[in-house]
């Protein structure tokens, strides 16, 4: 299961900054003038998962294999983007694509970087992006509606219910709130999937700030923060520029850096857990000499389903699950000694599978 993230904003608040440090590349250029990203820079990073590496230290694995996000660095939207203004119109579509949308914010205040609206108010420049999304949203539901309402007329009991969303959409987005705002019964999550809105996605707000700030914000990021729990978001701060230093490090010299500034761990691993929080992901294993790998999977998912993110014929020809807790697995020094202290259990088709489990599959081919 591939997160795919776009890291969203407007020019010069430290997206493509961010983008490097994340993906440990030079990939997107970072430079002090708008839309210096005119192609939407894609990045593929391993997600930090200390778990995995006591595992295949354990099991003597050759190759340890962690779970992948994929970032997405967005160019700079501007006022009237939805309407083609600037260069971000065209990469609406690059968001919709995504499952979680990242809004950077600047939370940091520097006279030799300039701001394409002259002055650094976080929260009027996510007024500006949400504002553009909910304008193009507004557009894409209002030309369905008209076909949508003769087929519902006609009978058609998928265009009634695409049309009753549509109409909840539209009375959110028009009383200026964002699609995620809408209160959707269970029972319709996945058609509202399927109309695409731009801000029906989780949100994230990340607040870029100063070096000094990196540990515990500023007053611009305790704002950002009230607003992402008014907007049912979330929010991290981060300093783009520290984890620019930071992914240029090796790893004896990045703790030793990032604890003079007072920080435990990099930005990107609060990041990376704040979108997993969001989207309600957890991560398994599969452990031995050959490999450790982690899975990510939707809280809540069964044992087959779990199979499935391996291998479709996994699911389909399910039998049980050979299933170890990693406290148990680690305690017990591995899977020998678990089976040996009876924690190793055998979990069949309705065992929804926890966090940090540690499972061998059986199934018929």
């Amino acid at each position: 299961m591939a997160l795919k993230v776009a890291i969203v904003g407007l020019p010069n608040v430290g997206k493509s900054t961010l983008f490097n440090a994340l993906t440990q590349t030079a990939a997107a250029q970072a430079a002090n003038y708008p839309f210096c990203t005119i192609e939407p820079n894609m990045g593929d990073v391993a997600v930090p998962e200390p778990r995995l590496d006591v595992l295949a230290k354990i099991a003597g694995s050759k190759e340890i294999i962690p779970a992948r996000i994929n970032f997405v660095d967005v160019a700079g939207l501007v006022r009237g983007a939805s309407k083609g203004e600037g260069l971000g119109n065209q990469f609406l579509a690059t968001i919709r694509d995504c499952d979680a949308v990242a809004f950077v914010s600047r939370c940091f205040v520097d006279d030799d970087i300039t701001h394409v609206e002259g002055r650094v108010d976080p929260i009027s420049d996510l007024d500006i992006i949400e504002t553009e999304l909910m304008l193009a949203d507004l557009e894409s539901l209002e030309k369905r509606t008209t076909a949508l309402e003769k087929k519902a007329k006609g009978g058609d009991k998928d265009a009634a219910q695409t049309l009753a969303l549509v109409k909840l959409a539209l009375e959110q987005l028009n009383a200026g709130k964002p699609a995620r705002n809408a209160k959707v019964d269970p029972d319709d999550d996945k058609a509202w999937g399927m109309l695409q809105l731009l801000t029906s996605k989780p949100a994230l707000y990340v607040c870029n700030v100063e070096e000094a700030a990196a540990d515990k914000g500023n007053a611009l990021s305790d704002a950002v923060a009230k607003r992402a729990a008014a907007d049912h978001a979330k929010s991290v701060v981060i300093s783009a520029q520290i984890e620019s230093e930071v992914a240029m490090l090796d790893a004896a010299e990045r703790a030793e850096f990032l604890e003079t500034l007072g920080l435990e761990e990099p930005g990107l691993n609060r990041l990376i857990r704040e979108a997993y929080a969001l989207l309600g992901l957890q991560t398994y294993f599969t452990v031995g000499p050959k490999e450790a790998r982690a899975w990510t999977i939707s809280v809540g998912m069964t044992a087959p389903q779990s199979a499935g993110v391996i291998h479709t014929d996994f699911e389909k020809g399910f039998i049980r699950a050979e299933t170890i807790a990693y406290p148990d697995y680690v305690r017990l020094n591995g899977e020998t000694g678990a089976k040996e202290a009876g924690k190793m259990r055998l979990e069949g088709k309705e065992y929804v599978v926890q966090d940090g489990d540690v499972m061998h599959f059986r199934f018929t081919s």
